[in-house]
């Protein structure tokens, strides 16, 4: 996928018999996709004819051309991602997680420790899951007395990264 592109969801499976199916939301709000007309879904253009909430983080939705389950099926694991151009600008202390995704973390002495591999909110506030250059995992607060912002990296105090 071009690096321009920012993927909104991903197609979960069907979801009944009438070629609906589930969406994992990457965004807060499933009505934000209805803006979209045209999805790029791994090279195939999707067109969305319909999107309503369902549990959490999740929506059912409708495409254009996909009538039954056997066709809604074949498009499970795709992504659904529009181009940068065609998001709407960001208000203060938005951001995209996509601008974050594999960006360098540091310890407060500017060692390398990781990555950031996702960005998880469990309903307090959004939290940074970097895979450490050691091995494993850790997940910190993404807030500013926790996580220091440079244009290439972050910064973490050493002390959250055990």
């Amino acid at each position: 996928m071009a690096a321009d592109m920012i993927v909104l969801a991903a197609i979960a499976g069907a979801h009944g018999i009438k070629g609906e199916v589930r969406l994992k939301l990457f965004t807060d709000d499933p009505q934000s996709l209805a803006r979209h007309a045209r999805f790029d879904a791994g090279g195939r253009a999707l067109i969305l004819a319909a999107v309503r909430p369902d549990k959490p983080g999740t929506a059912i939705a409708r495409f254009e051309g996909v009538t039954d389950r056997n066709v809604a099926e074949t498009l499970r694991g795709l992504t659904l991602a529009v181009p940068r151009t065609a998001l709407p600008p960001l208000a203060d202390g938005e951001y995209y997680v996509a601008d974050y995704l594999g960006r360098t973390v540091v310890d407060e002495t500017g060692v390398a420790v990781g990555t950031v591999r996702a960005i998880e909110n469990f309903g307090a506030s959004d939290i940074l899951d970097i895979a450490l250059a050691k091995g494993g995992t850790v997940m910190v607060p993404f807030i500013a007395d926790v996580v220091r912002e440079e244009p290439d990296r972050l910064i973490v105090d050493r002390a959250w990264l055990q």
